[in-house]
This record gives structure tokens, sequence and C-alpha cells, in this order.
């Protein structure tokens, strides 16, 4: 059973210097990153923080044809990852009947975010990925061990 996920952010990996786009289940519990490119990071980027551009990008201009020929996007799907590669369809709702279209996952959730629409993320795709290690958590466990050596003796004696 698919599972409903919230396009949470953008960060960029330290290693790879990529951007992976960040989705998280509806409970806070299961994260999903997904490795995209710059330009599709850009599209998202100018989405999420609810910024436009002079003209129609490529996602725009997707979207406005759907609507012009009468469709609506109904939902997409992470459907599967293989090899590193993940795999989307975009459900779209077309003269009364559900069409499903194969596409990247970046261009896919460029889509939902400009439609509105749900994104779901099947169940395999949750336990045969990594999930991602959040810099909280770990900067916390490693702020939590750093404090817990300090030597009190040698507090103050540090100017700022």
């Amino acid at each position: 059973m698919p599972v409903r996920m919230l396009i949470k952010g953008l960060m960029m990996d330290p290693v790879t210097n990529m951007p992976i786009l960040v989705l998280r289940d509806e409970a806070g519990e299961r994260t999903l990153p997904i490795w995209i490119g710059m330009f599709e990071a850009h599209a998202v980027a100018l989405q999420l923080e609810n910024s436009g551009s002079p003209r129609p990008m490529t996602h725009d201009l997707l979207k406005h044809m759907i609507e012009a020929l009468g469709g609506t996007v109904t939902e997409v799907h992470i459907t599967d990852v293989r090899e590193g590669t993940f795999y989307a369809l975009i459900y779209l709702n077309a003269n009364g009947d559900q069409v499903a279209v194969d596409s990247r996952p970046s261009d896919a959730l460029a889509l939902a975010l400009r439609t509105r629409a749900p994104v779901y993320v099947a169940e395999h795709v949750l336990t045969d990925t990594r999930p991602l290690d959040t810099p909280t958590s770990q900067d916390t466990e490693r702020l939590q061990h750093w404090l817990e050596s300090l030597d009190p003796d040698e507090m103050g004696k540090y100017k700022m």
C-alpha cells in the first residue's frame, strides 16, 4: 500500500554537492531522500518559496497544457527504485479516464507542487532505501557527547 508523503524541502549533499529533495510521511516518522539535478531543484525551490518567474517554466507549461486540455493531475507516485534510480508515475484525469504517465521523480514532484496533487511512495521503496540521517539527530548526539566530555575546570578559561 502506498504511503502518503509530503515534500519537506531541499538540502545539499555535502559529499556530492548535489541537491536532495526530501519527502516525509504525514506522521513525520519516515523520510525519503531523492537526489535530483540543479535545474530540477531550482524548479522545486521556486515553488516551495512561492516565488514566480516572469515567464512560465517547463513545469508551469506542463501544468497549463494539462489544464488547457481539460485534464487534472490527481496524484503522483514514486513507484520503484532500481540500482539507485527512482521511478515515478503522474496520474492524470483526462476526459473522465485515469491515465498514468511515466516520469522522473523530480519532474513528477515539481508538477505535484504546482497542482497541489498528493504524493505517494510505494512501501517497498521506503523499506529498500536508506533513511536520511537528519542533521538534527546527528548534531544532537555529537553535542551531547561533547558536553558530557567537558572538564568543568576548563570552563571560563577562554575569552570570547
